[in-house]
Formats: C-alpha cells, sequence, structure tokens
C-alpha cells in the first residue's frame, strides 16, 4: 500500500473486506510501507485481485515470518492488527436523489463495499442494532434544512425536501421536524455509546452536535418549525451531551449558509496552492487505533471544502484527538474519540477530490482518483471495526 507499489489503494479496501466476508483472516499491517495488508495467499484472492486492478505480492510463509518479526521489533514504529470480521455498514441518507453526492457512497461503491441505507424510521425503531458501522450523510440535526434558505428558498428540490421532511417527521408522531431529527440523533448516540462506529463528514458534524446540545431548547426560526427560536437560547445550550464540541456560539441568523462558528471556512485565509492538512505520527504499537485510522501513502492530505470544511481548535473538547490539522492556521480536518463503549470520527469537507463541491455539481469519477489519499482516511475507518477486539480498547 505504499506510494510507488500499490495501482489502486482504494479499491485494495474493498479486496481486504471481500476476503474477510469470504470467512478468510488477515492482518492489519500499520505503517509497514503504507499501512498494507496481509491476506492468505488462495487462488480466488488472487483471481479478485487481478479482476479489480489490485496489486499484490506474495510472500512464502518463511518471508511472512520475517516480515512479523521485523515488525514486532521494538525499534520499529509498527505494529500487526488482526482482522478478524467484515463489518455491516449502514449509511444514513434520505431515499431519492439528492441535490449534492455523498462521498462515503462514493468511495464504498468504487471500493465494492456492501452497505445498506437507513434512515429515520429504521434509526427510530432499533435497525442500527444490525449494524457496526455507520456513516452520517451530508444531514442537518437541527431541524434547519441545512441552512440552505438564504440561497436556495425558492429551489424546487428545496421546497420538496422541506415537504417531505415535515410528512415524515409527523408520520413518526412529532410536531416539528427539528423534534423528530433530535430524537434520530438521540438514538444514534445511544448506538455509539453502546459500542458502535460512527463516522460523519461536512455537516453531518457540527449539526449532530449543535442538535445534542439544544435538546430542550427551541433554536429555529420561523421558516423552519413555523414559530420563532427561544428567547436567548444560546445561553441555554448544553455542552456537557456533545461528542466533540464545546462553548461554541450558535449562527442565529436563517439566511447564513452556517450552523456555529465551529466550522472555519469564512475564517480560514488558507490559498489554495497552499490548502493541505499533515496527519499525526503515533506509536502503533501504543496508539493502535488513530495509528489505524491515520494509515495512508502520504501524511499530507490535499485540502478540500464543504459546509463544514474544518473545525475550530480551541472548540474541540480536550479528549478528542486531533489526526488531521492544517499547519498554517491550526485548524482541525480529522478528529476521532471514544463515547461510551463506541467511537466516533468526525472528516470536515464534503469531497477530497473536488476542492469546492457545489450543491448540483457532478459526482466525482473516482476511477481517475484510485490512489486518493483523502478518500483513503474514509476507508480506514469504514476497517476500523474489523480489528481483533483487543485493538478497540483505550
Amino acid at each position: 500500500m505504499d506510494e510507488t507499489s500499490q495501482r489502486n489503494h482504494l479499491k485494495a479496501y474493498g479486496i481486504t473486506y471481500w476476503v474477510l466476508d469470504k470467512g478468510y483472516k488477515g492482518s492489519w499491517l500499520l505503517n509497514y510501507r503504507g499501512g498494507s495488508f496481509l491476506l492468505p495467499d488462495a487462488q480466488e484472492i488472487r483471481k479478485e485481485c487481478q479482476i479489480r486492478g489490485v496489486g499484490f505480492e506474495v510472500l512464502s510463509d518463511g518471508e511472512v515470518q520475517q516480515l512479523l518479526a521485523e515488525i514486532a521489533s521494538p525499534s520499529q514504529n509498527m505494529e500487526t492488527v488482526a482482522l478478524e470480521k467484515a463489518p455491516k455498514v449502514a449509511v444514513y441518507s434520505p431515499q431519492g436523489k439528492q441535490p449534492w453526492d455523498d462521498a462515503v457512497t462514493m468511495v464504498l461503491t468504487y471500493a465494492e463495499i456492501p452497505f445498506k441505507v437507513v434512515y429515520d424510521e429504521e434509526v427510530l425503531s432499533d435497525q442500527l442494532l444490525l449494524y457496526d458501522w455507520l456513516h452520517l450523510h451530508h444531514e442537518d440535526f437541527t431541524g434547519q434544512y441545512g441552512k440552505f434558505y438564504g440561497m436556495y428558498k425558492n429551489m424546487p428540490w428545496y421546497i420538496e425536501q422541506k415537504k417531505d421532511s415535515e410528512i415524515l417527521a409527523h408520520k413518526l408522531g412529532f410536531e416539528k421536524v427539528s423534534l423528530e431529527k433530535l430524537a434520530v440523533a438521540k438514538k444514534i448516540k445511544d448506538f455509539v455509546v453502546g459500542g458502535g462506529f460512527m463516522f460523519a463528514m461536512c455537516s453531518a458534524t457540527d449539526s449532530f452536535d449543535i442538535a445534542l446540545s439544544a435538546d430542550g431548547v427551541d433554536i429555529c426560526e420561523t421558516m423552519f418549525d413555523n414559530d420563532p427560536s427561544e428567547n436567548n437560547y444560546q445561553s441555554k445550550i448544553d455542552y456537557e451531551k456533545t461528542f466533540a464540541f464545546k462553548d461554541f456560539i450558535l449562527e442565529r441568523r436563517p439566511e447564513k449558509y452556517e450552523f456555529s462558528n465551529i466550522d472555519m471556512t469564512e475564517r480560514r485565509g488558507v490559498p489554495f496552492e497552499k490548502d493541505y492538512f499533515t496527519l499525526a505520527e503515533y506509536s502503533a504499537k501504543w496508539d493502535v487505533i488513530p495509528s489505524m485510522l491515520c494509515q495512508n501513502h502520504t501524511a499530507l492530505i490535499k485540502g478540500f471544502m464543504g459546509q463544514t470544511t474544518s473545525f475550530s481548535r480551541e472548540l474541540i473538547k480536550s479528549n478528542v484527538l486531533v489526526m488531521g490539522e492544517c499547519q498554517i492556521n491550526g485548524e482541525a480536518r480529522y478528529i476521532h474519540a471514544q463515547k461510551g463503549k463506541g467511537f466516533f470520527t468526525f472528516y470536515g469537507g464534503h469531497d477530497p477530490e473536488d476542492y469546492q463541491h457545489r450543491v448540483g455539481d457532478e459526482p466525482t469519477d473516482l476511477n481517475l482518483h484510485p490512489n486518493s489519499p483523502g478518500f483513503r482516511l474514509i476507508l480506514n475507518n469504514i476497517l476500523f471495526p474489523a480489528a481483533k477486539k483487543k485493538h478497540q480498547k483505550t
């Protein structure tokens, strides 16, 4: 999985998933040649690699033992992690075509990793118990319809989505969309606390935490829920209820395409040609989890924007790891922490290979980016639940 040898990094994850799903065992060789995978030598695995265009090397038993001994050496910042089973993957996303695409759904499809789409009905009926891993699609859990009001309130897709959301909320027994989305967010929180793994990108990150913090507080203006917000609602926000963020100030203006000051999009001051972030380096033997999540063939990742591009460092809780950081302004791009028995990862930005993806733009063709380091970070998170349980403790 190094930069020069692997023809298709993204599909290599799909091969590894396929091998585990077939009942084989495998290993993740952390920090060895870009985080390579050690898989059994079976004819059907070789054939599948050839079909999918994934590079591989065949090692003798003696060479494998020598390699594992090298990795185990205390002098090497490497580790072998056993991969035991293919995780059951769910993507939280509404039915029907959206005016934006989703990086996780795209890369799962490209890597040929199977997943199920769930939405509010499935979440509220406790169907998350069927899955190990959940991705939150570009979503607004605050009931403000993505803060698209200012730019898109007269667009047919916005009007239709607002109507569909209200119908669904009423069908599920809620007076308001904000109340229904809060109930969904709390179910997802329970999923994580109970041992699940949650991955979120773009606006699903901060809107999730904001919804939890505003439990019992009306922060929605009249155009969103047909009545005014509460007076002085900022003072009623409870940061103890959030996963990652603290002390943030909500954006009160309904026409403003922003939820709070968590996001750095408008304050970044980073020119396009210098927009990169750096992955943190961890001890593979002692900090196994962040080492898994940061495996890559480069530590320098191209920046990319979104409604929520990055996270203000001073608003991140002290127990949250900042695994990716822009060196120019210190903004956090990739963060992770344990919550109860489970884990979550937040990844800022919308599409790792489309710098400024806009509503209505065509989705990225990953055939043009088979070695994308930005998309690799997503797939690291997919394989994390496959690791032997001893590696999922902090």
